[in-house]
């Protein structure tokens, strides 16, 4: 029995029954990492020895009844930038290279709360800016499809950890698609919750306004579970939500009769590809065809959601990078006369260049003299977008848009344009820009037999209507294990 081909509520059932144990589980995701992490790259650290303590204490907690939740020994990894007690923590960049934090991110101790054994920490852009996994400083992640292509980023490595079965689930976060793109490149499922629905301490923030940590995994059920294991009300996030307690698994059932989905027109037009256009529209036949009303409409905004998320982030990035100046903690140049040099070239040389890159931009748009038109006016144009959201909620349940307009671009492809890149944030960064949830659910697959995924998005704190939608167009495809996770 491949205990990691497994969804993550299976090998809990199965662990809980005593059939296996949380030690065997995690044995057994150490051994995938050491024969196929070379290749892919989905790992910055691996904490074995750590790991393989806490399942111990875990079998020993289920044995005696104390821990009987659905996640309970169940292996699990973590992106790169959201902070644990004395494993590594850097962002996958050189200024975080060393960087051991004293304290867990809230979200990682809800997980292990329920008993989840944390493997490891994956690789991911660096600082979470760029949306291909190649930005890291420890090199890029490559996809379980297909090494000759990217998993989509930032959250790449934990996608692609998914998908190659090197974790039965993992967390990423999402700041405007870092969850929903890759899982799409990557063939498995990925839910960014309504902003503030999970804690953001212990993550190491990119845009502020704009994060939100939300769980990858192989499909619906299992996406549903880690979230409501993992949001919570938490008084050190004054962003975080009080929200009553979520029993998702009532939205598990295969029922969108009445349903109102709607189409954006803009999102199906020039710049999308062919094939994935084709997945798209199969996908909402099917659950057309499960009862759903399906109606195409008119979304406005959408040209100017691109600009506006660039410089709202990029703008929030400068802001929150600036403690990194080698003076507290993180890289810190070797060569330097007098402080302003240390800053200087400790940060020249702590950053890659898509970092620094939106560093100046969003230190210019937020700069004297270009602050109000550019920053402000960003500002004004999210408000509008959120409001075209709200208009089209009062019509639609759930909204269907691609979670990319290509399958996953070859390596090395996106970082020569990095304009190009940025348009492939088109269909995930409005959902950012208004806080609202939404989830990728693998539809089908492109000419050359890579992934694609549809998103569904929905209302603030709706999760359960796109998990319904998602779970029950789910039931109309059979998972696709890749060919990594066969070996």
């Amino acid at each position: 029995m491949e205990l990691m081909s497994l969804t993550a509520l299976e090998l809990g059932r199965k662990i809980r029954s005593g059939e296996t144990s949380a030690v065997e589980a995690a044995k057994e995701a150490f051994s995938r990492i050491r024969r196929l992490d070379d290749t892919f790259h989905c790992y910055v650290t691996v904490d074995e020895e750590g790991a393989l303590r806490k399942a111990e204490e875990t079998d020993r907690r289920i044995r005696s009844g104390e821990l009987t939740g659905p996640l309970a020994g169940v292996p699990a990894a973590i992106k790169d930038n959201l902070c644990t007690k004395g494993i590594r923590t850097t962002c996958g960049s050189r200024m975080l290279e060393h960087f051991v934090p004293t304290y867990t991110a809230e979200a990682v101790v809800n997980l292990e709360k329920a008993g989840v054994t944390v493997l490891g920490k994956t690789n991911m852009d660096e600082f979470a800016m760029g949306s291909t996994s190649e930005t890291s400083y420890f090199g890029p992640v490559k996809n379980p499809w297909n090494q000759e292509h990217v998993p989509g980023g930032s959250s790449g490595g934990s996608c692609a950890a998914v998908a190659a079965e090197e974790c039965s689930f993992a967390l990423g976060s999402d700041t405007g698609g870092s969850i929903r793109q890759p899982s799409s490149f990557c063939g498995v499922t990925g839910l960014k919750p309504t902003y503030g629905t999970v804690s953001r301490y212990g993550l190491i923030a990119y845009g502020s306004s704009l994060d939100q940590i939300g769980p990858v995994a192989k499909d619906v059920s299992d996406c549903a579970a880690v979230l409501a294991a993992i949001s919570s009300r938490d008084p050190k996030d004054s962003t975080s939500v009080k929200r009553p307690p979520m029993d998702l698994s009532a939205a598990l059932k295969e029922d969108v009769k009445g349903l109102r989905l709607g189409i954006p027109r803009d999102y199906l037009g020039e710049g999308l590809d062919d094939d994935v256009r084709a997945c798209i529209l199969g996908a909402a036949k099917a659950l057309e065809e499960q009862g759903a009303v399906l109606e195409e409409f008119d979304l406005s905004l959408v040209e100017y959601a691109i600009p506006a998320y660039y410089i709202i982030a990029s703008a929030e990035a400068s802001s929150n990078l600036a403690r990194f100046d080698g003076v507290k903690y993180g890289y810190r140049t070797k060569e330097y006369d007098g402080l302003h040099s240390m800053y200087k070239r400790s940060r020249s040389e702590g950053f890659g260049p898509e970092v620094k890159r939106r560093i100046m931009l969003g230190s210019f748009v937020l700069s004297s003299g270009y602050y109000d038109a550019y920053y402000l006016k960003a500002l004004k144009t999210r408000a509008l977008i959120r409001r075209a959201f709200g208009r089209a909620f009062e019509r639609y349940d759930v909204i269907l848009a691609p979670a990319a307009p290509t399958a996953a671009p070859r390596l090395g492809e996106s970082l020569q344009d990095p304009i190009r890149m940025y348009l492939g944030d088109i269909y995930t960064i409005a959902v950012n820009l208004a806080g609202l949830p939404g989830i990728t659910v693998p539809c089908g697959a492109d000419r050359q037999g890579l992934p694609v995924g549809i998103q569904m998005i929905g209302d603030c704190f709706q999760e359960e209507k796109i998990l319904r939608a998602a779970y029950t167009l789910e039931q109309t495809r059979t998972y696709v294990r890749c060919p990594a996770a066969q070996e």
